[in-house]
């Protein structure tokens, strides 16, 4: 077992009953103020909060376009506000021009004025394994924050908890760009 499968199995956290049920939109609109503050207030230690989390990008899912690989992946973002924008692999017959669903997820923030993210859950069909974000999406969130909230789920509603931090420990970052460099002279 890796370290990280070991620090994985180490932060599982039970499975617990949600008795919240909503419909499904591609972007979630939290008009209720009070789902609103459970979601942004709840993330510190509000199993409900995570679990209605967790449920939406378990609910993305559903929108998959994964015709190639049959690998449905869905993931749920949260605003410090309290919006959520949520995502879906969309995969493409040029294999390299797929989307994973974090990327749509973060891509819909950003394009209507959201940079500053309080949490995202991954979810997926796995089973056995909790869902881990690939790399590109790593580095993706990474752009965002490192101290970020990421909930890596399974179906039955199990999770551990992480940061892009922990998920990408000694990333490059748009700080990276701001340090000193050696002035160089381009001879070309």
């Amino acid at each position: 077992m890796s370290d990280l499968e070991k620090q994985i199995h180490s932060q599982v956290k039970p499975q617990r009953d949600s008795t919240h049920t909503h419909t499904h939109t591609q972007h979630i609109d939290m008009g209720d103020e009070n789902m609103r503050h459970e979601l942004v207030n709840g993330l510190n230690g509000n199993l409900l909060g995570i679990k209605e989390l967790i449920r939406k990008s378990l609910e993305a899912t559903k929108f998959a376009y994964c015709p190639y690989s049959k690998f449905r992946v869905g993931a749920a973002l949260l605003t410090h506000d309290g919006t959520v924008f949520t995502g879906c692999n969309v995969e493409n017959a040029c294999f390299n021009l797929g989307i994973c669903a974090e990327r749509t997820a973060i891509s819909k923030a950003v394009s209507e004025g959201y940079q500053d993210f309080k949490a995202i859950a991954i979810a997926s069909d796995l089973c056995e394994h909790f869902i881990s974000p690939c790399g590109g999406c790593r580095q993706f969130m990474r752009e965002f924050g490192a101290n970020w909230d990421v909930y890596l789920s399974k179906p039955d509603g199990s999770f551990v908890e992480m940061t892009v931090e922990e998920l990408l420990p000694a990333s490059f970052g748009p700080d990276d760009l701001r340090m000193k460099k050696v002035n160089i002279r381009n001879e070309f």
